[in-house]
């Protein structure tokens, strides 16, 4: 006498999180990213960034190489 499988009512999963992130796990990070690239083109919107003059020397480089 043969056995009857049983069939799952729905597809197996592979027993992680959810695969599909909300709007803001993408927009957060990336809207982070251009604030702080914009800063880095922009030293002087950085008021308490005050430091080293070598650093400001290389991000003012950076900022000419950029806008070739």
């Amino acid at each position: 006498m043969p056995a009857h499988t049983h069939t799952r009512p729905r597809p197996a999963t592979t027993g992680g999180a959810g695969t599909r992130l909300p709007w803001w796990a993408l927009a957060l990070p990336a809207l982070a990213f251009v604030v702080l690239l914009a800063l880095m083109l922009n030293p002087s919107n950085a008021h308490a960034a005050t430091g080293d003059p070598a650093i400001t020397r290389l991000l003012h480089r950076a900022q000419e190489l950029i806008a070739r």
